[in-house]
C-alpha cells in the first residue's frame, strides 16, 4: 500500500510542475484522490526541493512530546476500582469496564482533569502500579518427536452428548478409544463404546494391532482398565501383558501428568469441538458413524498446524509410512517375563502365612503372619525369590505361566480372560474399600 501511495505522490509532484495553474479540482480529478489528501500534498510538496524523494515518504505517526502524566487522583480512582469494584460488578473488573465507571464519576467531572479515553491506557497504568500479574516466563521444552509410527499415545475419552443403550453405567455413558501417532500427529484408530471394561479395552487394542500393525512403543495413562492395580502391587495387568508379549514397550504416564502424552490429550480436544459438538450423536451407532467420517477427515481433509505436518493434512505430510510389523500367529505367553526380571514386589503375608500376586496365591510361613516380604522375579529360573531382611527365605515357582507358545486367537482369548477375572477382584476390592463401618 505503501508503495502504491507514493507513485500517487510523486504523480501529484509531477502535475504541480507541469501545471502550475490548475486549481484543487483538476488535480483531485486527476489523481483520484481526496480534496483533503490532495490539499495535504500539495501545501507539502511545494514547500520541499522538487529534487527530494525523501518528501513522498509518510512522516511517522508518533508523538514528537512525551503525553502529559495523568493527575494522582485520576491514578487513585483507577486503582480503587480495580481493588474495590462496585457492587454491581462483584468481580475484579478490568480495563473497560474501569473506563466506564471513570467516566460516571461525579468528583472527577467537576475536578476538570484529564481522563483516559483507551483501555489500553488503563491496562498501562494498572500494569505500572503492580495490580496486572504477569505470568511467569517458563523456558518452553519442545517434544521431541519420534520416528513416524514408532511410538502411540493410547486414551479414553467421554461422548458427551451421547447415552449408553442400558442402564448399567450412570456416567461414562458411551467412551472414545483413541490411538494417536506421536511422531506425524497421524490419527490411527477411532473406535467408540458404550461399555469399556478390562476386557473390552484390551479387546480394543487387539483390533487396532491387528489392523495396523505393532509400533515400539505405546503410552498409556494409569487408567484401571489398563494397568488394573499395577500401580498399587506394581504387578503387570493383563493389558500389560498383552502389549508386553507382543515386544511392544509400554510406557506408563506418571501420575496426574497428561503432559507425558500431549498429542492424544490435545486430539480430544479437537475431537470435541470439531465432532461431537458439531454432530451431537445421542446414541452409541450414531457416535460410530460420525467417528467413521471424522477419522477419514482428521487424516486426509483437515489440515493440522503441527510443526511436523506445516498445515497439511498428516496423510499428505506423511505420504509414505513405513510398513510396521504384524502380528504374528505363534506367541509367547511368558515374554513378558523379561520386561520384569529382577523387579521386586513387595507383599504382606496373611493369616494363613500366604502372599498373592497376580490371582495366585503362594504359601510362605505362618509364622510371618503380618509381616512384609519381597518377592523378586527370576525371569530365566521362571521363579520368584522370596526375601525377608538381608535373606532368601524361599524360591517359589511362578504359577500361571504357559508351556511353549499358543497362537495368536487362543493367546488372545486367555487374556481376555484374565482381564475379566481381573476386573472382579477390582470391584471386588473397591467394595470393601467403599463398605460402612459398623
Amino acid at each position: 500500500m505503501e508503495e502504491q501511495w507514493i507513485i500517487d505522490r510523486a504523480y501529484l509532484r509531477q502535475l504541480l510542475q507541469e501545471h502550475p495553474d490548475w486549481v484543487i479540482g483538476q488535480y483531485i480529478e486527476a489523481t483520484r484522490r481526496s480534496r483533503k489528501w490532495v490539499k495535504k500534498w500539495k501545501k507539502r510538496l511545494l514547500n520541499a526541493n522538487p529534487n527530494d524523494d525523501s518528501v513522498l515518504w509518510s512522516e511517522s505517526r508518533a508523538r514528537h512530546t512525551a503525553p502529559k502524566p495523568y493527575h494522582a487522583d485520576v491514578i487513585a480512582r483507577i486503582l480503587d476500582l480495580r481493588d474495590h469494584p462496585p457492587e454491581a460488578v462483584p468481580r475484579k473488573i478490568g480495563p473497560r469496564t474501569i473506563l466506564y465507571y471513570l467516566h460516571q464519576d461525579a468528583p472527577l467531572k467537576v475536578s476538570g482533569h484529564r481522563l483516559p479515553r483507551s483501555g489500553s491506557t488503563i491496562w498501562k497504568i494498572l500494569d505500572a502500579n503492580q495490580r496486572i500479574i504477569r505470568p511467569i516466563k517458563t523456558d518452553s521444552n519442545p517434544f521431541d518427536r519420534p520416528d513416524p509410527m514408532d511410538t502411540w499415545e493410547i486414551d479414553f475419552t467421554d461422548v458427551s452428548t451421547a447415552q449408553a443403550g442400558h442402564d448399567r453405567k450412570q456416567q461414562h455413558q458411551v467412551e472414545a478409544f483413541a490411538v494417536m501417532d506421536r511422531g506425524t500427529s497421524i490419527l490411527v484408530d477411532l473406535q467408540a463404546s458404550d461399555d469399556y471394561h478390562a476386557r473390552t479395552a484390551l479387546l480394543a487394542m487387539a483390533s487396532t494391532l491387528i489392523q495396523h500393525g505393532l509400533p515400539r512403543c505405546i503410552v498409556c495413562d494409569r487408567d484401571p482398565r489398563l494397568i488394573g492395580s499395577w500401580s498399587a502391587d506394581k504387578f503387570p495387568s493383563a493389558f500389560m501383558r498383552f502389549v508386553l508379549d507382543l515386544d511392544i514397550m509400554l510406557d506408563v504416564c506418571s501420575p496426574q501428568r497428561p503432559d507425558q502424552k500431549p498429542f492424544v490429550e490435545r486430539y480430544f480436544r479437537t475431537l470435541d469441538e470439531e465432532c461431537i459438538q458439531q454432530k451431537s450423536p445421542e446414541n452409541l451407532t450414531k457416535t460410530q458413524e460420525v467417528f467413521k467420517d471424522h477419522h477419514y477427515i482428521y487424516n486426509h481433509s483437515r489440515p493440522h498446524q503441527s510443526s511436523v505436518c506445516g498445515n497439511r493434512p498428516p496423510s499428505t505430510a506423511f505420504s509414505e509410512l513405513p510398513t510396521l510389523a504384524h502380528i504374528p500367529q505363534m506367541v509367547d505367553p511368558n515374554g513378558w517375563l523379561q520386561s520384569y526380571d529382577r523387579h521386586l514386589f513387595k507383599r504382606r503375608v496373611n493369616s494363613s502365612g500366604r502372599i498373592q500376586i497376580d490371582k495366585q496365591m503362594y504359601y510362605i510361613q505362618r509364622q510371618l503372619a503380618g509381616r512384609y516380604v519381597v518377592c523378586q522375579l527370576d525371569a530365566q529360573q521362571t521363579v520368584f525369590k522370596v526375601t525377608l531382611g538381608d535373606r532368601v527365605i524361599k524360591t517359589l515357582p511362578i504359577k500361571g505361566l504357559c508351556e511353549g507358545t499358543l497362537e495368536f486367537g487362543d493367546y488372545l482369548e486367555m487374556r481376555l480372560e484374565e482381564a475379566v477375572a481381573e476386573q472382579r477382584r477390582l470391584k471386588h476390592k473397591r467394595r470393601l474399600r467403599n463398605r460402612p463401618v459398623a
